[in-house]
């Protein structure tokens, strides 16, 4: 487990160094270009997936299409959580702004808040939780398409209430 958590960190930490040498605004063989809008500009919709509070924007990609890059950002408000899940894709996961909670099968408050700039990521079918505490919270979610989300307990899941 060590040994793959410490190649899992030199592949993050390498591709990294890599990114930095490159021009911040070449269009190289395998770049395109793209912008993405500030904060103020994001279109933020309510989540139709994740129980209500929760908004969502989508930076990069469709989410609907397979093998496709998609980064989006979810927003979520204070004192908020969201039950057990899973995705059926690895997710790379970044705090963009304040503080939120990551437990496995459930709401555990007594492990400490993820702050601004940590980085996490998720096996697919991994489940998980996310709360925050009495601030809200912007996650930025890198994946490949196509998304999806399963509740551990169906009777969790807000599209079938």
């Amino acid at each position: 487990m060590k040994k793959s958590l410490f190649a899992m960190g030199m592949i993050v930490l390498a591709g990294s160094a890599m990114a930095q040498t490159a021009h911040p605004g070449a269009v190289g063989q395998h770049m395109m270009p793209h912008t993405v809008p500030a904060d103020a500009q994001l279109k933020w919709m309510p989540s139709t997936v994740l129980p209500k509070g929760a908004e969502g924007a989508v930076l990069i990609g469709d989410p609907t299409k397979s093998g496709e890059i998609v980064i989006v950002r979810s927003k979520f408000p204070a004192n908020y959580q969201a039950p057990a899940h899973t995705h059926p894709f690895t997710e790379t996961i970044t705090v963009i702004s304040g503080s939120v909670g990551f437990g496995e099968d459930k709401i555990d408050k007594t492990i400490p808040m993820a702050k601004t700039g940590a980085v996490f990521l998720n096996p697919a079918g991994h489940a998980h939780t996310v709360w925050t505490g009495d601030e809200p919270a912007i996650i930025q979610v890198q994946y490949i398409g196509p998304g999806g989300i399963d509740f551990v307990n169906p009777a969790d899941d807000p599209r079938k209430k």
